[in-house]
């Protein structure tokens, strides 16, 4: 094997990066090592063959996959992916983080996640509810409104939640609304939820701003992926006084010194497929974005951004994890040594997982509330995270992401200990 093979092979894997802040968490905890051991450790991973009959009249298996990683504190809660990519180390990594997510924002759910390995995007409309219909019918048997209750992820969306719902009440014999969340609103969906994520991470970002001194009248946002939370993040922000002056997407970024109309920069994006080309603006790459001088930087794509390598020139005040995982884990004392405040992914993005229980809550009790008594309810959920991440973090003196992990990781302990979960 030679050495940059050797490298790749022994770097650690997003799961074991993942776990390593969670072994971090248990320590500072001072837990017992088979404690920690079991909050390292899966609770249930399934994999299924899920078969469908394609337009063509092929039929084909495919590869899924759901992970309940830890239900202690409540059903599990995690979206469903369909990619190409999708492995089964991806999916329990994803449902690791929202373990502690649901845990930081103290909501009564535990972590999933699903996945499909396949293709959406060369999938008619037709094939995808096939496929998302055998999927539900295969895994009915460990899923419920009470079990684990998935939601839409990378492409998947409402219409997706639909399917799945109808083929689960299909299995069960009655219609079951609270078995998935992100439905359309006319099957039980719940207001709110489209900007959810986004409105989450903003809110955090105030708090923070609070906390810094930081007038957020004028401040300057950089936006490293304009999906749905980052369009949506940057058009809040920009609602708040914000000058939002880059944003981009996976075919490269833009820029303009005096600020970006985010609602603008989204309708180019929806006309022409990409943020690129935007009238009056500098084309920039995604590697310079990151670098660019500003108050505000919010990652909302990809993981692994924000490495060793570049954490050294980053020149934000504040680092707003709208994505998962943006951050290496060596990257962390860097831009703490370098004054960043970081707002992590586990309490940065919990507002699409808090309104989600909200969701759940509507339809377990048969009502539905509105987009105001949503809005409120989400902000003070995300107020009273923000102040119990940060209390965390000056009394035990470690940063925000360390003391996000330890308020998590602290709470699911807690719960397993009062459950008589021991090893």
């Amino acid at each position: 094997m030679n050495e940059s093979a050797l490298s790749t092979a022994t770097q650690p894997t997003q799961l074991g990066l993942a776990l390593q802040r969670v072994r971090a968490a248990a320590e500072a905890l001072d837990l017992p090592e088979a404690l920690c051991e079991l909050l390292c450790t899966p609770q249930r991973q399934f994999t299924v063959a899920v078969p469908v009959v394609l337009d063509s009249r092929e039929q084909r298996v495919f590869r899924a996959h759901r992970v309940q990683y830890n239900t202690a504190r409540g059903p599990g809660k995690g979206g469903i992916r369909y990619h190409p990519d999708v492995t089964l180390d991806e999916v329990t990594t994803l449902a690791c983080w929202m373990t502690w997510k649901c845990a930081v924002v103290d909501i009564p759910f535990g972590g999933a996640k699903g996945g499909i390995t396949c293709n959406p995007r060369e999938m008619s409309p037709a094939e995808l509810e096939r496929l998302t219909k055998q999927y539900a019918r295969e895994i009915a048997p460990i899923i419920g409104p009470y079990v684990d209750v998935p939601g839409p992820d990378v492409y998947t969306d409402a219409q997706t939640m639909a399917w799945f719902m109808d083929a689960y009440s299909t299995v069960v014999g009655h219609v079951e609304p609270a078995v998935v969340t992100g439905k359309p609103i006319e099957l039980g969906g719940s207001e709110g939820r489209d900007e959810a994520t986004a409105m989450g991470c903003v809110h955090t970002i105030v708090e923070a701003a609070r906390h810094l001194e930081l007038p957020l009248e004028g401040a300057t946002v950089v936006v490293q992926g304009y999906g749905n939370a980052g369009s949506i993040a940057a058009r809040l922000l920009g609602e708040r006084g914000c000058r939002v002056i880059a944003v981009s997407d996976s075919r490269g970024g833009i820029y303009g010194a005096d600020g970006l109309d985010p609602v603008a920069v989204l309708c180019h994006k929806a006309e022409t497929g990409s943020v690129v080309g935007f009238l009056g603006s500098k084309e920039i790459t995604n590697e310079e974005l990151v670098e660019l001088e500003c108050d505000i930087l919010v990652p909302a794509a990809l993981e692994n951004v924000i490495t060793a390598e570049n954490a050294p020139r980053l020149r934000a005040k504040i680092l707003a994890e709208a994505a998962n995982g943006p951050t290496m884990t060596e990257a962390d004392p860097i831009l703490a040594d370098n004054g960043v405040f970081v707002i992590p992914d586990i309490l940065a993005n919990a507002g699409g997982v808090t309104v989600s229980y909200f969701e759940w809550a509507q339809n377990l009790g048969r009502t539905r509330w509105s987009r105001r008594e949503v809005n409120e309810r989400l902000e003070a959920v995300m107020k009273e995270a923000f102040a119990a991440v940060l209390r965390t973090s000056q009394e035990q003196n470690v940063g925000m992401r360390s003391a996000a992990y330890m308020l998590g990781v602290g709470r699911v302990a807690e719960t397993m200990q009062l459950r008589g979960w021991r090893p």
